[in-house]
Order: C-alpha cells, then sequence, then structure tokens
C-alpha cells in the first residue's frame, strides 16, 4: 500500500511538472506570428504571449508540455536572463550612435500601448518581512503613483508616509530614496540600458530596475545585496514573479559593470539633458541665459540642500518666544537668514505637531518670505495677492500688519480658495479675505485701490526642480512659452489696482530670463508710470547689492533655492 501510495505520489508531481504548475519560469520570447497582441510589441523585442494547452505562458522555443525544471531560464552562474546563448563578448550591448534614451511612459505611435516588454503578470503576493524592504516598498509605490500615473511625487509621498507606518529611519529612507529616483531618472534610465539586452522593458519591470540602479549608482551606504534582494523582493510582491530572475540578472550586471559606465554623447545639451535628467529645451533656454556650465550648475543642485524653513506666528509669538517653543521640541534648529525664518532638521511629518496644527508656527520658505518682505505692507494697508495658493504669503503679509487692514487673497479655482481658507483659520487672522477670482480679468471697481499689489505668477517652477524633480518632465517648450504670456497678461491687468504711490511686487519661482528680468523690462516699456523700487532693509545686504532690474535667486547659489522678486512703485502724478 505505501509502494502504490509512493509511486501515486512520484506521477502526481511528474503530471505537476509537465503541465507547469510548479516553478514559475519564463523566458524571452520573439515570436511575430503568434497573434497574441500588436507586432509592434514582438518588434519591440517584448516577451511572447504564446500559452500552451494548460491556458499557462512558456517560453518561447520550448516545446509544449516540456516540464517547467528543464525550461530555459536564467542560469545560476550570474548571467543575466536575456544573454542566453550568446557569447560574452555579444553579451555587453553597444550603445549605438545617436540612439534616443527612451523617457518614462513613452508610447509608440498611434499604439496607444506603452512602448516595451509587455510582463507576464501574477497575482501580488503578500508582503514578506524582509529586512530594509518596507522604506523600498514605499519610495517604489511613490516612483509608480508619479511614472505610472502621473500623481506629483510630493502629494504621492505624503499620502504613502501617513499610510505606512515607518519609523522615522525608514521615512527618511524611502522619501530619499524616491526623489533621487525620480531626479536623475533619464541618468539611470541610460545606464540600465548599456547593461541590458532589450532595454525597452514593462513599465513596471523598468521602475524596480530603476529604484535598484538608484541605490547602486546614487546611494553611499546601501550594501549591493541590500538593493538587489529587495528589488527583486518588490518584483514579486507588485505580481512580476517570472521577471524576478531578469531584475536580478539586471542588477548584478550593472554592479559589474557600473565602473566603465559612461554618458558618451559629444553633443552637450544631449550630455547634460541625460545627466541631469532635464528636457534638452530646458537645458537650451537655461545655457542662453546663464552659460552652459551655468546651465549645467542649475540642474545638479540637488534637493538634499534644502532646509525646511518655519516662521512663528507674528500675532501670538515674538522671536524670543518661539525659539523657547523650538527648544522644547526634539529637532534641530537654527536661526535663518530672514528676520522671521529658522531651520529646523529632524521633524518628522512636522504638519502634524501639535503647534502647527493650533496655529504657532506655519511652514514657509525664505523667497517666498522675502516676496512678502519686498512688499513691505504697513498697519492699515490694502493689500491684493493676486495668486494667492495656498496662502502663506497673504498669512504672512496679514501678520506683518498686526492683524490690521485688509488682505484680498484670489485664487482661480475653488478648491485652492479653500486651502487659503485653512490657513487663514489655523492661523486665527481675521484681515485676510480669500476670494475666487481670476487675475486675468480686469475688474473695473478696484481701480487705483490698493497700496500694495503682489503678484506671484504662474511659471515654469524651474527654480524649485530640486524640490520638485518630477516638475521636469512635465514641461513642454510650448507650456512655456503660455505661461509667459499669461504673465504678460497678468501683469498688464493687476497693476491697474495700485494706486499712485503704491508698491507693485512681481515675483516668480523660476530662473528663465524670459519670465523674470526680460518680463519686467518689457512691463516698464509698457508702463511708463511704473518704476523700479528699492528693495526694504528686511532683506538681506547681499541680495540688495545684486538688486537690478529685480533679484535673481539661483539654486545652489542660494539657500533659499531659484527666486525672482522685483520691486516697482507707480509714479505719483
Amino acid at each position: 500500500m505505501a509502494d502504490n501510495r509512493q509511486m501515486e505520489n512520484r506521477e502526481h508531481n511528474e503530471n505537476r511538472k509537465k503541465t507547469g504548475n510548479g516553478a514559475s519560469e519564463r523566458g524571452f520570447g520573439h515570436d511575430r506570428k503568434s497573434g497574441n497582441g500588436p507586432a509592434h510589441r514582438a518588434s519591440a523585442g517584448g516577451f511572447a504571449k504564446k500559452r500552451n494547452t494548460t491556458g499557462r505562458p512558456f517560453a518561447e522555443g520550448s516545446r509544449e508540455g516540456t516540464p517547467a525544471s528543464k525550461r530555459e531560464h536564467a542560469p545560476s552562474s550570474g548571467r543575466s536572463e536575456g544573454f542566453r546563448g550568446r557569447s560574452e563578448s555579444d553579451r555587453a550591448p553597444q550603445k549605438a550612435p545617436g540612439r534616443e534614451i527612451r523617457r518614462f511612459g513613452d508610447r509608440k505611435p498611434g499604439s496607444g500601448e506603452r512602448e516595451g516588454y509587455r510582463a507576464f503578470e501574477h497575482r501580488p503576493r503578500a508582503p514578506r518581512a524582509v529586512e530594509g524592504l518596507a522604506s523600498r516598498r514605499s519610495a517604489l509605490k511613490v516612483l509608480r503613483a508619479v511614472t505610472e500615473d502621473g500623481a506629483w511625487a510630493s502629494t504621492a509621498l505624503d499620502k504613502e508616509l501617513q499610510s505606512a507606518g515607518l519609523n522615522p529611519k525608514d521615512r527618511r529612507l524611502a522619501a530619499r530614496l524616491a526623489y533621487d529616483t525620480l531626479d536623475r531618472l533619464y541618468y539611470l534610465d541610460a545606464l540600465l540600458d548599456q547593461v541590458m539586452a532589450k532595454p525597452d522593458t514593462d513599465i513596471k519591470l523598468r521602475n524596480v530596475l530603476r529604484l535598484g540602479a538608484c541605490q547602486l549608482l546614487l546611494e553611499d551606504h546601501i550594501p549591493d545585496n541590500a538593493a538587489t534582494d529587495t528589488s527583486v523582493e518588490l518584483c514579486r510582491e507588485i505580481g512580476l514573479d517570472g521577471l524576478a530572475g531578469v531584475c536580478n540578472g539586471i542588477l548584478r550586471n550593472l554592479i559589474r559593470r557600473r565602473e566603465e559606465l559612461r554618458i558618451e554623447e559629444e553633443d552637450p545639451v544631449k550630455r547634460i539633458s541625460i545627466e541631469c535628467s532635464a528636457p534638452e529645451f530646458l537645458v537650451r533656454r537655461l545655457a542662453e541665459d546663464y552659460g552652459m556650465d551655468g546651465a549645467e550648475q542649475i540642474l545638479r543642485v540637488s534637493g538634499r540642500d534644502s532646509k525646511l524653513t518655519i516662521r512663528p506666528n507674528l500675532m501670538r509669538l515674538n522671536a524670543a518666544q518661539f525659539e523657547a517653543l523650538l527648544g522644547k521640541k526634539v529637532w534641530e534648529w537654527e536661526k535663518g537668514e530672514l528676520r522671521d525664518s529658522w531651520y529646523v532638521q529632524g521633524a518628522a511629518n512636522i504638519a502634524q505637531d501639535t503647534d502647527f496644527l493650533s496655529g504657532n508656527f506655519s511652514i514657509q520658505s525664505e523667497q517666498s518670505q522675502m516676496a512678502c518682505l519686498a512688499a513691505a505692507p504697513k498697519r492699515g494697508n490694502l493689500v491684493l495677492d493676486a495668486c494667492a495658493a495656498p496662502g502663506g504669503k497673504s498669512c504672512y503679509m496679514a501678520e506683518l500688519m498686526d492683524g490690521t487692514g485688509r488682505v484680498q487673497a484670489w485664487e482661480i479655482r475653488e478648491h485652492r480658495t479653500k486651502l487659503i481658507e485653512a490657513q487663514v483659520k489655523r492661523l486665527g487672522l481675521d484681515n485676510v479675505r480669500p476670494m475666487t477670482r481670476d487675475a486675468a480679468a480686469l475688474r473695473e471697481d478696484l481701480i487705483r485701490s490698493m497700496d500694495v499689489v503682489l503678484l506671484d505668477a504662474p511659471c515654469t517652477g524651474t527654480g524649485e526642480m530640486h524640490d520638485k524633480p518630477d516638475s521636469k518632465y512635465r514641461m513642454k517648450e510650448e507650456n512655456c512659452e503660455e505661461l509667459i504670456a499669461l504673465q504678460k497678461t497678468m501683469l498688464d491687468t493687476v497693476c491697474e489696482y495700485v494706486r499712485e504711490g503704491g508698491t507693485f511686487v512681481y515675483s516668480t519661482c523660476s530662473v528663465l530670463k524670459d519670465e523674470n528680468e526680460r518680463q519686467i523690462e518689457s512691463f516698464l516699456e509698457r508702463h511708463g508710470e511704473f518704476e523700479i523700487a528699492e528693495l526694504p532693509d528686511t532683506i538681506p545686504e547681499r541680495i540688495r547689492a545684486a538688486y537690478k532690474t529685480g533679484v535673481q535667486l539661483l539654486p545652489g547659489v542660494n539657500a533659499s533655492g531659484g527666486f525672482y522678486i522685483c520691486r516697482m512703485r507707480r509714479k505719483r502724478l
């Protein structure tokens, strides 16, 4: 009886192998005639979707019914899958001259499908307790949300960190990996392409590889095995069991060859575009304004050097009281460059801090504070903040006026007006009036009625790319021209509200001269009734010394990042 049971078990196990219900192993396929989807998938080097009689996929070139244990798969010798049956000299792909570097989310013309392999997907498995995996899992979710779903990195990261339950150390690592990967996306893709037999991969696998490559190439204190092992596990977690071996092989190949990998591009614009991960049109525009070296310097600035800046609610706390409050925190802090700015470190999830929620302080960058100091509102003034959301500048100007006067805070979209309302309520300010209004549409009833008008105009955001790396990939040259035209319209409109002798401040978080210096030069040519006004003493002397047609702050040069401010005055008749 025992012999019969053993024989039945042996036959059962053999049948499991024949029907493919054992190990999930798949190879690369190149069948153009299978009829499984458009031909361009196969021509791009995609996975074949041929299926055997059991309904399970199998490797191209294998026979239906061949035991899974004997199918060709990534060998244990360390070779990456996709290099099977090729000599060592053939295995290392060479960069074709002038080959275009593929960008994330690119689609083949007219196909409606993303370029690359169509991966065999499995149902995602439950997360396993692997050391260091939790932070990588969160970083990958952010990366996928941005590159696959079009989410903003800051929003995706906040959402993930609120739900992931990570400890402070893992939170910091997850945020750093997500942002570092996004910041150097083109560069990581270019180097990965050099170690892959078929670079056009499924976007899900590509994102796992990007995250792994970031750890191997850009991070200083992450062991190679931690980067590769967690990447392989992430493949399995997101349903790419069959590509776990491919992922491991590619990253191992990257480790072996990383010292020899180079971006060999003679055209400096293309080289900087790849190395700094920025659109080529942006590199050209920055080079026109600051020279090629200056453009590269701006684009190489890392968000790691940014400082979280906070300021007290001036209606409640003076400087001494605020420092006493900071002394009770576990944060590291130091006085900032401006009168109301303090830099803090180690403030995990600061937006949930009780003193923040109760309105004792605000999170506001120094450049944003500087625009308000340039406006220099006085007690009892009527002030217009023409593009106000999320409300930080409106609230700071209201506090600078000791709660007197009135600040009209305009925003064109109602949901963004609600952000201003939330700020005003949190800080307990009675002299701010949030309104849903279009700053580009003239209101005749407000002409010459304002003591101060601040136009922090919509812009390309090129001064904040180091803090918002995903913004680079959303930029289009035609959109840049549209923004410049919108800025011109807004300047011509809101300047009408400034009374004689009143102050008009124009600011952007851009470094492009067409949005800043040249924009103001053109405005002054059209509006001779305005003149450049000096910056007040509340702005540091080193910045005032560089003030001409406005002042241009540059990332990497100024701690505050990239920003432009111009203070003007309507002449008295």
